[in-house]
């Protein structure tokens, strides 16, 4: 008897090699996979003006690195990773910001964006990326962290529209080089237990992270970087350990063996470095 159902993740139509440029922007599922990307040596930027929750700061984040000039046409795949439609909006301007920086309430109104809105920021962020590299590859994911403070039915009606929204843009503009990586579903129609999450019974625990990013680098990876991945393990268990006596000679010669190694992974693999 089969015990729980897996998950399609459908295979898309490019992949992934090793050590390539990625760029992640999102809530902080994004954090938690781009993470492992870096662990895994791969030229990652991750949230880099912090965690973006909705689609409009997502596009905030982006539009920033544009004007900031970062190199964005070496990247060659960005995740972005939807938590909420929630965003807030400060009174006296209109705007909507990203971080409340601790100012109070009062000052802010919150708003649910609807699927329309939520596609439309969506694209924008999409034809951006395009601009500064035209082959550019975007995966789009919604992230499986529920929110307790919109009441739980609230935070399905939230994911719902997300997922919506995900989907009103991939129907529209099926020949862009975009797709959907399901890692909302994996957590709540396949692991489905409350032991793949933290104490705060909301966030996925290590342990469902580290499934979704393997079934992720199953399906988006080339057979070369997974080769990579095999031949990178026992180096970094060697380099990430802590030994008891680091000035023993067993250990230096240990450390040179290893270094030895790295070095010809480096020239297997040119993109890669310590």
């Amino acid at each position: 008897m089969d015990f729980r159902t897996v998950v399609d993740v459908q295979s898309p139509d490019f992949r992934i090699g090793p050590c390539e440029s990625l760029l992640f922007v999102g809530s902080c599922f994004a954090d938690a996979i781009g993470q492992r990307f870096l662990e895994e040596k791969f030229k990652a930027i991750v949230n880099p003006y912090g965690v973006m929750y909705n689609p409009a700061s997502i596009l905030h984040t982006v539009q920033k690195l544009v004007t900031d000039s970062a190199d964005l046409k070496s990247v060659k795949t960005t995740f972005l990773t939807l938590g909420t439609n929630h965003v807030y909006r400060l009174k006296e301007t209109g705007e909507i910001v990203d971080n409340c920086q601790k100012r109070p309430q009062s000052l802010f109104q919150e708003e649910e964006l609807s699927v329309d809105e939520c596609a439309d920021y969506l694209q924008q962020t999409v034809d951006l990326l395009h601009t500064q590299n035209p082959e550019m590859h975007i995966v789009l994911t919604v992230s499986p962290i529920r929110y307790r403070k919109y009441g739980y039915h609230g935070s399905q009606l939230s994911k719902a529209t997300l997922l919506l929204a995900i989907d009103k843009l991939l129907t529209s503009h099926s020949s862009l080089p975009t797709s959907y990586f399901p890692a909302y579903e994996i957590v709540n129609d396949e692991l489905r237990d409350y032991r793949f999450y933290q104490a705060d019974m909301l966030h996925p625990s290590d342990q469902a992270v580290t499934y979704i990013w393997e079934r992720l680098s199953d399906a988006y990876l080339i057979d070369e970087a997974k080769q990579f991945l095999k031949e990178w393990a026992p180096l970094k268990a060697v380099l990430n350990h802590k030994p008891f006596n680091p000035e023993s000679e067993e250990y230096q010669a240990l450390i040179d063996k290893t270094m030895l190694k790295v070095c010809e992974l480096q020239k297997k693999y040119p993109n890669f470095a310590v």
